[in-house]
């Protein structure tokens, strides 16, 4: 059995995160933080990892959080790929249960959907529902899931695209 090395506990613990606010890696940091009794955690929203590692070897933050691994979908291909490119320690890994929700804008109907996107892992994780009730819609893959809210909020995905993202999301973002 491998003996876990012990957390260092630094006030104001500046984390990289790979997603956007209302990410499931957000969520993420902020459960992690919590039980390594971290007050007021920074959260530095990086979206992508590279940015997320190279911020961890520069020391502009003093801890990376992103998924490696999916239970449905699998791997995570854009982090495996980043993480090939950093010398790093992992210090912990653990499990989170995450819920995907189909979010649009206020007012978009079902009928008016044309479009559906989403990081790679999220519509891995939706692919049956996808082909089941969305069957002949337009799936693509966006750079993260709580990214794609933000886009759709603010008018950067068209009003007829759907998102698959966080409940968080459609709080903060304003999405049904």
């Amino acid at each position: 059995m491998r003996k876990a090395r012990p957390v260092v506990r630094i006030p104001n613990m500046k984390i990289g995160v790979m997603g956007a606010a209302g990410s499931f890696t957000e969520q993420a940091a902020l459960t992690y933080a919590a039980k390594n009794n971290w007050n007021d955690p920074d959260g530095n929203l990086l979206v992508e990892i590279t940015a997320v590692l190279q911020a961890l070897s520069d020391g502009v933050v003093d801890v990376a959080v992103f998924p490696i691994q999916n239970s449905v979908s699998g791997i995570v291909e854009s982090s495996i790929r980043g993480m090939a490119q950093f010398t790093f320690t992992v210090e912990d890994l653990f499990e989170m249960e995450i819920d995907q929700n189909l979010l649009v804008k206020p007012g978009t109907t079902a009928s008016h959907v044309t479009e559906i996107t989403s990081q790679r892992p999220a519509i891995g994780q939706c692919k049956s529902y996808l082909e089941r009730v969305w069957d002949g819609t337009t799936v693509s893959e966006y750079v993260d899931t709580a990214k794609a809210a933000a886009d759709l909020s603010n008018g950067t995905l068209s009003a007829t695209t759907a998102v698959i993202a966080s409940a968080r999301c459609a709080e903060i973002y304003g999405l049904e």
